[in-house]
């Protein structure tokens, strides 16, 4: 129940952060497109005409000032008031929170042993919650904790349990946000790639499982995050990682190096 309590406060806290963030980033955005808060009158004129009577450059955009604000008219102006709304202002954020799961792929994991018997896993999943830097528009690393659950086919009554720390170094293959004079948009899509390590323990219950210290190096990790909004986004992404431990089974006898692989879906919530 404690870490249950702490996982709900860590949450909580995120959500409104991130929702303060979305009001100060709401607010920006409305007095860019609407200009400040009337401090004094902007005089109206009737719109100059050319000799065949067509207005002019400078009538658009006056008329633009008026309906968008002094800043909204240096940003968005581009002789088209109809393109204004194509244009979306975006501010990019520092830190994110990441949390979510997935299941084990049986084909991508070593098989556990039993004596000479070698058995798929079947059931198996993992759950991630991790803290990450933007440190750029094409980097990111990140910390995480990441608990995993193994069963077994045919070993009803065994299973093992991992828990790591992980460090992630990401790179995205496209940036996430680009700027345009002085306009900041972000993409929807970005496909990304992560390498990293990780240290933990892992226990295999019942009938002396092999258990202890284990060494994840590498880890990685290939998918693509979906921004649902500004400051929410999905990463759907393929998880490899190489176990350095005592051995994948019960009354292993040797140190090994275990293949598994997941696939993940998580939620980054940016703040």
């Amino acid at each position: 129940m404690k870490k249950i309590s702490c996982f709900m406060t860590l949450c909580i806290g995120v959500a409104v952060c991130a929702d303060a963030n979305a009001g100060r980033a709401n607010r920006f955005k409305t007095e860019v497109l609407n200009g400040l808060p009337v401090v004094r009158t902007v005089p109206t004129y009737d719109a100059p005409t050319n000799d065949a009577g067509i207005m002019t450059v400078d009538a658009t955009a006056a008329s633009y000032a008026g309906a968008y604000g002094e800043l909204g008219q240096e940003v968005l102006y581009d002789e088209s008031p109809a393109n204004a709304e194509d244009y979306k202002i975006f501010i990019p954020t520092t830190m994110y929170v990441r949390m979510g799961g997935g299941l084990n792929i049986a084909g991508a994991t070593k098989r556990a042993r039993v004596d000479g018997e070698r058995y798929k896993s079947k059931n198996s999943w993992s759950a991630l919650i991790g803290l990450g830097w933007n440190m750029s528009s094409y980097v990111r690393t990140e910390i995480a904790f990441q608990q995993s659950t193994f069963e077994f086919k045919d070993l009803p009554d065994m299973s093992a349990d991992y828990h790591t720390i992980n460090g992630m170094l990401y790179f995205d293959f496209a940036r996430r946000y680009v700027q345009t004079g002085d306009i900041t948009y972000r993409r929807t899509f970005v496909p990304f790639m992560g390498i990293g390590a990780g240290i933990g323990e892992y226990e295999f219950s019942g009938d002396t499982g092999a258990g202890g210290f284990v060494v994840v190096a590498p880890r990685l990790e290939l998918g693509m995050n979906f921004m649902l909004n500004d400051m929410i986004g999905l990463d759907i992404a393929y998880q490899y990682q190489m176990n350095i431990g005592h051995g994948f089974g019960w009354r292993a006898t040797r140190s090994g190096v275990d293949n598994m692989g997941n696939i993940m879906a998580t939620f980054r919530v940016n703040f």
